[in-house]
């Protein structure tokens, strides 16, 4: 028995292991977020296995039951939407409770957004703080105070609806002028990145209309 944490590509399907491939290959079965999803991603691969729903709706209420077929199984994999599971995605409810139980937990390496995001931003790499999706509302004020103080170069998501908003709260409470860069739809085909300050990046997106996934990188004090 064992749980195989297992990264998908977050845009261009060509960003996966081949690792990662054989191991999608060889499991019992796959745990997935949305399984229309992943099973475009295998289709692709010509890949045929049996997916099982694993998502935030379900999780509570389905993760013992997952515990017990992952323990009758020679192994299993955890795939979600785009990048690596438990990383502002499903999972870590599962894993934890594998490691409760003593399952062996392997997860391979391979895609996410946030570290291309930050390589590429020309902010400083070797300390960094990653948070994840910005609160819709509560705590986001209080949550932009403390970035506002951190040394360390800061990641996080925003969605395309509230990234104009965030970014006129990042330039009122922590200033016009920090370096930031936000990237948008990372590995596709209108793949872009902004680099500049605060005060320019609300100019720029608030004369577009906004689309697609953003990571956001600020620069520390």
């Amino acid at each position: 028995m064992k749980l195989y944490i297992v990264p998908t590509p977050i845009g261009n399907l060509e960003d996966i292991t081949l690792r990662a491939l054989n191991v999608l290959k060889s499991v019992d079965f796959i745990l997935a977020e949305d399984t229309r999803t992943t099973k475009h991603l295998l289709q692709h691969y010509q890949i045929d296995k049996r997916c099982l729903a694993y998502h935030i709706f379900n999780e509570h209420a389905q993760v013992d039951g997952y515990v017990r077929q992952i323990r009758d199984a020679e192994s299993v994999a955890l795939v979600s939407d785009a990048g690596t599971p438990g990383i502002s995605d499903p999972g870590f409810l599962l894993i934890r409770e594998c490691v409760r139980q003593e399952i062996p937990v392997e997860c391979l390496p391979g895609a996410t957004a946030l570290i291309p995001a930050l390589v590429q931003s020309g902010l400083p790499c070797s300390s960094f703080y990653f948070y994840g999706f910005l609160p819709h509302k509560k705590g986001k004020e209080t949550l932009l105070k403390r970035f506002a103080e951190m040394e360390e170069t800061v990641i996080f998501y925003e969605s395309p609806h509230r990234l104009v908003k965030s970014l006129a709260k990042m330039e009122e409470i922590i200033g016009p002028d920090r370096q930031i860069a936000i990237s948008k739809e990372l590995t596709k085909i209108y793949e872009f990145t902004f680099r500049g300050t605060i005060h320019e990046a609300v100019e720029h997106f608030s004369q577009q209309e906004v689309k697609g996934e953003f990571v956001i990188v600020l620069a520390g004090v």
